[in-house]
Order: C-alpha cells, then structure tokens, then sequence
C-alpha cells in the first residue's frame, strides 16, 4: 500500500505541479528514480553537503588548514551537485551560465580556487576565511536566482533597493 502523508509525491498528482525541476535530464533518470526518490537524493546531497562544510570547519580551528579548504569545498559540491536529482547536470550548467547568475556563478568558482590558493599556497587561515565568505555569499546569491523576486526582497531587507 502506498504511504500517505506529506513526503509522499507520487500520490499528490495534480496538486503538485510538473515543473521544469522534475523534468528533462537527470542525471539519475537512467536509474529510473521515482520524482520522490530524486527529491530525497537533493535533499540527501544538501545535508552530506553540509555536514562536510561543517566538519571542515571545525578542522580549521583545530589548525589543519589544508584539510578545511578540502572539505569545505567538496562540501558546497556535493550540494551543488545534489541538483543533477532535480534537473540534471547539463541543464545545471546551462543555467549557471544564464545571464541573470553568470557573475554569482564566477565569483562562486573564482573562490573556490582562492580558497585553495589561500590554503595550500599562501597558508594564511584569515584570507581562507575571507574567501570562503566570499564563496559562501556567491553561492547564497546563486541560489537565490532561482527563487522569484528573492534577490529583490534581500536586497531592500539589507537597505540597498
């Protein structure tokens, strides 16, 4: 018998819409993932993804630099890539190139090469911190360009509209 209840999205039928992230090319379609199934590998991938970022966190206060720039990275990742659930990784980057996220998506990438070069080359915690902000606030902006009129409603909130 089918489960009932609100994780159940096969049985909603009409009252969850098809949309654009449960169509096209997943990545896992040739898995043949149910739309719940793929729901629960995104939402997956965020929480691993997290947890990553998390634990290289605190391994930066324990001072090992190195493996912070690591996991943190690998981290925002695996969350990125939790999306292929959703709507595949071609169309992920067919939309990270859009016009609306292009410079998110650059000063995403760009920091995350900077984080490393803080890291492993120059060594120094604080500008490893800084870039890691940076990426962090790139990829909140990124991520807010998918949700309508959110990067509006944050930037009245934060007075700059």
């Amino acid at each position: 018998m089918p489960s009932k209840g609100w994780f159940n999205l096969e049985t909603a039928g009409g009252i969850i819409p098809e949309t654009q992230f449960f169509e096209g090319d997943s990545a896992f379609k040739f898995l043949g993932l149910t739309r719940t199934q793929r729901l629960y590998g995104f939402i997956g991938c965020l929480i691993l993804g997290f947890a990553l970022s998390l634990l290289g966190s605190v391994l930066l206060f324990l001072g090992q630099l190195g493996s912070f720039a690591v996991l943190y990275t690998i981290g925002i990742l695996v969350s990125l890539v939790g999306t292929g659930f959703v709507i595949g990784f071609a169309s992920q980057i067919k939309l990270m190139f859009k016009p609306v996220r292009l410079i998110a998506t650059i000063v995403f990438i760009g920091s995350i090469g900077l984080v490393f070069i803080g890291a492993f080359v120059i060594g120094n915690e604080v500008l490893c911190i800084i870039f890691v902000i940076v990426e962090y606030l790139a990829y909140t902006w990124y991520n807010l360009s998918y949700i309508p009129y959110a990067r509006s409603a944050v930037l009245k909130l934060v007075g700059m509209s």
